[in-house]
């Protein structure tokens, strides 16, 4: 079994930034994509931004495209996700997720693995 931990989340003013991290642990492994996801209360688990965990290869949401940065760290089985201009829609809580593939997945059903999540609060 994997477990993911999310951290970094909080309040912030509208366009400000934050960087969440996940930690992985357990059971590891190279051929994978991990992710962010977030949902707000009342709606649906949202994709966020995806990253191949060997090849480095990324994929983003259209609504963060340009302002959001995933990146992984291998050595510490640590993923990143960088949140600039942030606004006030974007309050959720915020889960990494993980899936044995090598491609790119971006259907929250299709994960393995999931994290408790990160508050993050945007203010207007």
């Amino acid at each position: 079994q994997v477990q993911l931990v999310e951290s970094g989340g909080g309040l912030v003013q509208a366009g400000g930034s934050l960087r969440l991290s996940c930690a992985a642990s357990g059971r590891t492994f190279s051929s994978s994509t991990m992710s962010w996801f977030r949902q707000a209360p009342g709606k649906e688990r949202e994709f966020v931004a995806a990253i191949n965990w060997s090849g480095g290869s990324t994929a983003y949401a259209n609504a963060v495209q340009g302002r959001f940065t995933i990146s992984r760290d291998n050595a510490k089985n640590t993923v990143y996700l960088q949140m600039n201009s942030l606004k006030p829609e974007e309050t959720a809580v915020y889960y990494c997720a993980a899936v044995r593939s090598s491609l790119v997945v971006d259907t929250a059903g299709r994960y393995d693995y999931w994290g408790q999540g990160t508050q993050v609060t945007v203010s207007s």
